[in-house]
This record gives C-alpha cells, sequence and structure tokens, in this order.
C-alpha cells in the first residue's frame, strides 16, 4: 500500500468512526419510533423478499439439515 492509498484508507476509517454512532442513533431513534403495525409490515417485507432468479426455493428452513450435522457431531456412547 502506497502512501495515498494509506491516507485515503485512514481518512476513510476516521470518517466512519465519527458517522457510525451518528448513525446508529438515528437507525435506534427510527426504529423506537416504529408502529407496532409499521414493525410487522417491515418484517413481512423482509420475509416476502422474492429469491434471485438462478437460487431454486428450498423446501424448508433447513433446520432439520442443521440437526442432523449437530447429531453426527455428538460423541457416540
Amino acid at each position: 500500500m502506497n502512501d495515498a492509498e494509506r491516507k485515503l484508507t485512514l481518512r476513510w476509517i476516521r470518517t466512519w468512526a465519527e458517522a457510525g454512532p451518528a448513525l446508529e442513533a438515528i437507525r435506534r431513534r427510527e426504529l423506537e419510533a416504529m408502529t407496532d403495525a409499521q414493525a410487522k409490515a417491515a418484517a413481512l417485507d423482509l420475509l416476502s423478499m422474492p429469491l434471485p432468479a438462478d437460487q431454486t426455493p428450498r423446501p424448508g428452513s433447513g433446520l432439520v439439515e442443521q440437526q442432523r450435522w449437530f447429531a453426527r457431531l455428538q460423541p457416540t456412547k
């Protein structure tokens, strides 16, 4: 990394160090101000997002498969 890149990186880090807390405060205020109806609508929007066109829908959540893997990791008795 040359000197110009290093300065640019440090500037980027300082900018986000300053902006991060301010953006977090805004996010927190907006979330606190949400009504139950707005929160439910936002959750529904997230849960109903379409899959990418090249991704086939999964028949389940993956929880059964995860439990199958955990069972394999259990020591045998």
